[in-house]
């Protein structure tokens, strides 16, 4: 069994490639070669935290099947910790033999990025330029690398509670190789006056922004909010915007932006326009027209892990990466 690092996933996969091996995953899915139980979850009531455990397998001529296991503890990061810990494991589909252990931390925020990718890929008006992302927490630099890579972004504005972390966010982007310009605003309406792309990824509990500052023909990737108690969206923009999710079952179970607007009478189960894999299969239109307002909204979904788990397995043998391990 292959044990791999972060650093050997960070080594085996760049950005592009977890991009196309996500959206390959995502139309798996909604094609019905994918099979995903609703995840299932543990709360940990005193550190207002929660683990969720996610198996998933994926037929066809290459077949995956694996599990997940995250632990999201917002209040990690007041001790300096990251506020997500994750591992993946992946078995043999042809024996159930265990063939690897991936650290699932890193790939957590690759994967997620990489659906941010795939959905502003087909979804985000051609000529978006300006990119407004909300949160400066461990998804944030891989939400800016996914759409930097798919769109050519010129302007990023950081948005978050303390300028402090958006600064240290910014050197990261920097030290990532972007040349963009980047700038820390002061408020959530600055940046969204300008922003074509927009990510939020954050644990706030109710919305970051109001609905009458985005722009028209906005494009957001709202990746944060996981509850159904948790909502980034003010509820009038998830009502007026064309909204695509990752896997309908597990949105409307766990994504309180949607949970919330139907509750308030906003919307209904049939605002849901399309699977993000619908739409990368070219099944339905991500954006109908240049004004539209448009929503991925995603949860997470396992069959996101083990795409990019498999890659990263098959390039870490390629390139000599990781430790075997006799069980």
């Amino acid at each position: 069994m292959r044990l791999l690092s972060a650093d050997d996933v960070r080594r085996a996969v760049p950005m592009a490639a977890a991009i196309d091996a996500v959206e390959a995953a995502f139309v798996a899915l909604s094609s019905g070669r994918a099979e995903v139980p609703l995840r299932a979850h543990i709360e940990t009531p005193e550190r207002a935290a929660t683990s969720f455990f996610m198996p998933a397998r994926i037929a066809g001529p290459a077949p995956s099947l694996g599990l997940k296991v995250v632990s999201v503890f917002p209040q990690n990061q007041a001790r300096g910790e990251p506020s997500i810990y994750a591992l993946v494991t992946l078995l043999d589909p042809e024996t159930g033999r265990p063939m690897a252990v991936l650290d699932g931390t890193y790939l957590t925020a690759l994967r997620t990025g990489a659906a941010s990718g795939v959905a502003t890929r087909h979804m985000a008006r051609a000529d978006a330029r300006v990119l407004a992302l909300f949160g400066a927490g461990g998804q944030a630099l891989h939400q800016v690398l996914a759409v930097c890579a798919v769109r050519e972004i010129e302007r990023i504005w950081l948005v978050n509670r303390t300028a402090e972390r958006a600064a240290l966010l910014a050197e990261r982007l920097r030290d990532a190789g972007l040349r963009q310009e980047i700038l820390i605003a002061a408020s959530p309406a600055e940046a969204l006056a300008e922003a074509d792309v927009v990510c939020t990824a954050t644990s706030a509990p109710t919305p970051l922004f109001d609905d009458a500052w985005l722009r028209p023909g906005a494009h957001i990737n709202a990746i944060g909010s996981f509850k159904p108690s948790m909502a980034e969206l003010p509820a009038a923009a998830v009502a007026r915007a064309r909204v695509v999710v990752d896997q309908r079952p597990a949105a409307w179970a766990e994504a309180g932006d949607l949970v919330q607007a139907r509750a308030a009478g906003l919307i209904g189960e049939e605002h849901v326009v399309a699977e993000l894999g619908e739409v990368a299969a070219g099944e339905v239109a991500g954006r109908t027209a240049p004004e539209q307002l448009t929503l991925f909204k995603s949860v997470g979904n396992a069959v996101q892990d083990l795409a990019v788990a498999a890659l990263a397995l098959t390039r870490a043998a390629e390139l000599g990466l990781g430790s075997e391990v006799d069980l």
